[in-house]
């Protein structure tokens, strides 16, 4: 099966002046062409562009991969290899950002009262007061933002361990669901998404139904909390709001 370069440029999301190029500088050209003349792509061809634009998403310059896909003495799992060490380091360095990011978020918005040496060994080297102006302006004339102040003042160091324990165990439930193939709007799901609303409850003030299903289209409009979850397992910000408003909704 053959392909045209319109569409292998919409199977890789690159454009068609891409291709052009680089089929022009030798990088990627075409394995056949049609009876008008035409690029036509096989399926080797698109097995190509995806480690070539996987290179150029880490940063390589053209030139550079073409010495890494044409070296005789590199075989395609010493690729495989390669990319997989690249793409771990990234993981790992992207997943501590947005555990930090989530870390100070949480702690601005809920009014934080610790040491800094407390704040450190919870929340780690960020610190939570980066958010403090951010998270008034949205809530600070709200009722839920005045409980949670109140709250949030009297928590020691311990409580925020069980806190973030809490709602790491949610987070990992949520995960085993992906992995096992569950549906956002199962069962098991929409008892996690009432945990969660629980949670909330519990700790910081009295989430409504209305306003858990606020926060989870938050988790998808504001990119920080959509990339915090997404840190954890790719989707998950997407799946934890349909379980969300699937709750809410056979609560109504």
């Amino acid at each position: 099966m053959s392909y045209s370069v319109g569409q292998v440029a919409g199977y890789a999301g690159t454009t068609v002046r891409t291709l052009h190029h680089y089929d022009e500088i030798g990088l990627l050209s075409p394995s056949g062409r049609s009876h008008a003349g035409h690029r036509r792509y096989e399926d080797a061809d698109l097995d190509r562009l995806q480690q070539i634009l996987f290179y150029r998403e880490l940063g390589f310059p053209l030139d550079e991969i073409a010495v890494l896909l044409d070296d005789p003495d590199t075989d395609p799992m010493e690729h495989l290899r390669r990319q997989h060490k690249v793409l771990t380091d990234r993981i790992g360095k992207l997943q501590e950002m947005a555990a930090a990011v989530e870390r100070t978020m949480e702690a601005r918005k809920m009014g934080i009262n610790l040491t800094p040496e407390e704040k450190f060994e919870v929340f780690g080297d960020h610190d939570p007061d980066d958010y403090a102006e951010e998270a008034e302006r949205r809530w600070g004339s709200t009722q839920a933002w005045a409980q949670s102040q109140r709250r949030a003042a009297s928590y020691t160091k311990e409580d925020w361990l069980r806190i973030k324990a809490e709602a790491d165990a949610v987070n990992e439930g949520m995960i085993a669901l992906m992995e096992a193939g569950q549906p956002a709007t199962g069962e098991a799901a929409m008892e996690l998404a009432e945990e969660h609303r629980q949670h909330i409850r519990r700790n910081f003030y009295d989430c409504s139904y209305a306003i858990h299903t606020g926060l989870a289209e938050m988790y998808i409009a504001d990119e920080r909390f959509t990339a915090t979850y997404d840190a954890l397992k790719p989707g998950l910000a997407a799946y934890v709001r349909e379980a969300i408003l699937a709750n809410a909704a056979r609560h109504a």
